[in-house]
This record gives C-alpha cells, structure tokens and sequence, in this order.
C-alpha cells in the first residue's frame, strides 16, 4: 500500500520524472481506476507557481494529456492525468530504430493536431520534444499519441516566471529565436516538431545547432538518405531558422503533410510491423488490476459506497421521480335488461346534465408585482367588465337620471322658498357688519 493524497489518490509506484515534479502511477479510489499523477518535489515558491499554472491548463482534445484534476495534503500537491501506456516516442525508436516514413505521418498527423488544439487556446508549449510525446499502448492498430508535459507552457501575455534573458527548455531542441531570448511564440513549437520529426526519421537525435548552421550558410540541403522528398520538404520547412519561413500554423503543416503523405510509396508486404507494447510494468505486489488489494490507511471508507450516487466528477445524480401509479379504472359492465320474451326494445333514458355538486371557486388574477408576496398581500376580488364600452354605460345612465321623476311640486316649493329667505338673511346681516 502507498502513500494516500486526500483520502482519495493513493500512490503505487513512479513510472516517470517531469519538469517540476515525480510522476506517479496512482489509484483513484473515487473513480475506481488507475491514474497518472505528478506530485511537486519541491515547496519553493518559483516551482509552486508553475505547478498551478500547468493543472490550471484545461485543453479537451484526443491528442493532448492535460490535468484533469488535483489534490492537495498538507505540504505536498498533486494533479492526475489519463494513464498513458506505451511510453514515449524515445522506447518507440529505441525499440525499432528510424521508423518507416508512413508511420512518421501518421504520428507527426497527430502531433500537430494536438498541437493546433493548444495553439488555439493562445498557449505555446515551449518544451515538445521526444520524451513528452507519450503513446497508448495500441498494439500493432493504429497509434495514438498525446502531447504532455506542459510545466513550462505558457499563455501569450501572460507574465513570465523567469529572467528575460534566461533560457527555458530542452536544449538540443530550441528555436534559434529562443537561444536569442525572444518572446515565446508558435513558430518556435513548430520548429520543434521538424526536430521530433528528423528524430523519427533517422532513429537519433538530431544537431540542431549543425542544422542551423548549415541552413543560415547554404540554404535548405537536399533529402537525407532514406526520408522521401515530399516528406523532407514538409520537414524542411520546419526547420528553417527564420521564423518567417516557417509554416504559419500548426493546421497550415498539416495540411501540406497530408499532400506529401500522398505521394509516398505504398508499404510492402516484407515491412517491419511496429507494435507499440506497454511500457509499465507489472504492477508491484498488493495491488490488481480493480486496485489495492487492501485498504490503505487515511482512505476515506465511505467514498466507494457514496459512489453509486455520485458522477465522476463528484456531483450528484438525481433520482428519477418518483410517480404514484395510478389506480386502474375497471370497466363498468353495463346491465343488460333481463331477457323477455315480449321485449324488443328498451325506452331510452332521458339526458340528464351532470353539474357538479358545489360551483369551483374562481382563482383571482395575480400580478407580476404582487406575485412575490401573494401570501402576506390581500387579494382584491374581480369586478368583471361591463359587457359595454365605457361611453355607452354613461350615454344609458343620463338617460335614466333624465327619466327619473323629481319631488312633488307641494313639496319643493316650500323648499326653494326656504332657501331664498336663507339667502337674503344672509346677505341682510353681511350688510349690518
């Protein structure tokens, strides 16, 4: 049993060494599987910074191996990846030497995809070399490649971490740009991938600086020996030292690696057959392939229970809901009327409208404005509208007032003359003040 990140990762043993930190093949006790993950080796500020910006690298693509999650415990922090098999293009050509130029294609195909992927997010890797180009373990199908590795990758703008005049990177796998301290661009991945390329084709690393050199002095050589010439113009391209003679983007190569690929001869029947095998090993002793054999301690026991309720990524899957079945309505058999030797026809039952027992309480209206406080606001009853515009309703209630019958004239008589004596007594003692 190995050492337990965060109740959740449990390490098996190391499979290999990064920029900024060991990698280690691990267990994930959540998602029950087998994983890659790359712990810091150190708790310096400089290594920590890069540490987060290469986990807080997000990039969905079949060629690339970004993070995919991270873990920390006390001083020590971690982020996983998928666990990639079949080793790296360094076991490939150690295992088989130059590789036959229509394999080249297909991986530097893929390459260059992936590549293009993480172009597209304004990030240049700044390290693609042989060993951070990992393969799965496919056999003698088809191979698929992953870029990795991207603890020195950085977004265009974003600030650099070291001095402008130090350089970053593999040597023996620099741009000329990057030797004279420029700012990080795409041009100088793409010069990379020609060496990876060159490495593929002549089964050994190649001389950058003699490369450079050569090309600075006499111009693009011809093929070498054994790499065909629609293939060695792609490659060359890549290699140029100008950075403006070199292809402008990632798909831009592609597309003229696909034009030359076509032009290659077809493989013959007495070709080597590549397999890519798995690089990893056995596992070491207490551990299966379903994970530990035992628990380790500081593993939380409830998190392979609680699994079933939860997705990968931790959240939660709701329960369907729940419906109440229904009770089946059984079919009222209709009486027949007894049989009679006299009967023919039965009277038909007169239609008797169904109403229900007490009238339904009509729903008053709610406003948007009072919706939200519906139940601490009275509700104003409806008055339904007049089945008339609004001057017809006032036009009929003139005329009514008009026809209405006033009071008796033994009656108002007195009245008016009442009020004319009020009046000029009024008007009588204004006058007296």
């Amino acid at each position: 049993m190995g050492e337990v990140f965060a109740g959740r990762y449990e390490l098996v043993d190391p499979i290999g060494r990064g920029g900024v930190g060991a990698v280690w093949r691990a267990w994930d006790h959540r998602r029950r599987r087998y994983v890659a993950a790359k712990v810091l080796q150190q708790s310096d500020a400089h290594s920590l910074l890069r540490f987060v910006r290469e986990q807080a690298l997000r990039i969905d693509h079949p060629h690339v191996l970004a993070p995919a999650s991270w873990a920390a415990d006390d001083d020590k922090v971690l982020f996983t990846m998928d666990l990639v098999a079949g080793g790296s293009l360094v076991h490939l050509v150690g295992d088989y030497g130059p590789l036959p130029p229509p394999l080249v294609c297909v991986l530097l195909d893929q390459l260059l995809s992936g590549l293009a992927a993480v172009h597209a997010e304004d990030v240049v890797h700044r390290d693609i070399k042989p060993a951070n180009v990992l393969l799965e373990a496919t056999g003698t199908g088809r191979p698929r490649l992953r870029l990795s590795d991207f603890g020195i990758a950085m977004r265009l703008g974003e600030p650099r971490l070291t001095e402008t005049n130090l350089v970053v990177g593999t040597p023996g796998y620099l741009a000329p740009e990057q030797l004279l301290g420029a700012e990080p661009d795409f041009p100088a991945d793409l010069f990379a991938v020609g060496l990876v390329a060159l490495y593929l084709l002549e089964g050994a690393k190649p001389d950058a600086k003699a490369l450079i050199e050569y090309f600075a002095a006499h111009g693009t050589p011809g093929a070498p020996k054994g790499i065909p010439e629609p293939l060695w113009q792609v490659v060359a391209t890549l290699l140029q030292p100008d950075p403006q003679g070199r292809f402008r983007t990632a798909t831009g190569a592609r597309k003229a690696l696909a034009s030359a690929a076509e032009l290659l001869p077809e493989p013959r029947p007495d070709d080597e057959i590549i397999e890519i095998f798995d690089q990893l090993g056995p596992l070491p002793q207490g551990f299966g392939p379903e994970g530990p054999l035992t628990r380790a301690p500081g593993v939380d026991p409830t998190r392979r229970e609680a699994r079933a309720g939860r997705s990968d990524t931790g959240g939660f899957h709701l329960p369907p809901p729940h419906v109440q079945p229904q009770p089946q309505e059984q079919p009222q058999e209709q009486q027949q009327p007894p049989h009679s030797p006299t009967h023919v026809l039965s009277t038909p039952r007169p239609y008797v409208p169904q109403y229900p027992a007490q009238p339904p309480t009509p729903v008053p209206h709610r406003s948007p404005d009072t919706a939200s406080t519906a139940s601490y606001t009275a509700q104003v009853p409806e008055v339904p509208p007049p089945t008339t515009g609004h001057r017809t309703a006032r036009r009929l209630a003139a005329r009514r007032a008009a026809r209405r019958p006033g009071p008796p004239a033994r009656i108002a008589i007195p009245l008016l003359l009442l009020a004319l004596a009020l009046y000029a007594t009024g008007f009588w003692a204004l006058t007296r003040i």
